[in-house]
């Protein structure tokens, strides 16, 4: 009795993992656009006396910078 191994093949699968490959490229990218760190490290870089002048005080550096996502 012969046994028959049913696995994809290697170009199938080499497709399929180059799919997967760049779903998650796109994801990591969107990401990074999206991500505020620079803006919120350059507030933080700022002297009281700048973000007073911009009508934040230090402690709501993050609240100012999400301010269109989250309303606190």
């Amino acid at each position: 009795m012969a046994m028959q191994s049913t696995t994809f093949a290697p170009t199938l699968r080499a497709r399929v993992d180059g799919i997967f490959a760049r779903i998650g490229q796109g994801m990591i990218s969107y990401a990074e656009k999206r991500s505020r760190r620079a803006e919120i490290d350059a507030l933080e870089a700022k002297s009281d006396a700048d973000l007073a002048r911009l009508g934040i005080t230090r402690d709501r550096i993050v609240h100012y910078v999400f301010r269109d996502v989250i309303w606190l």
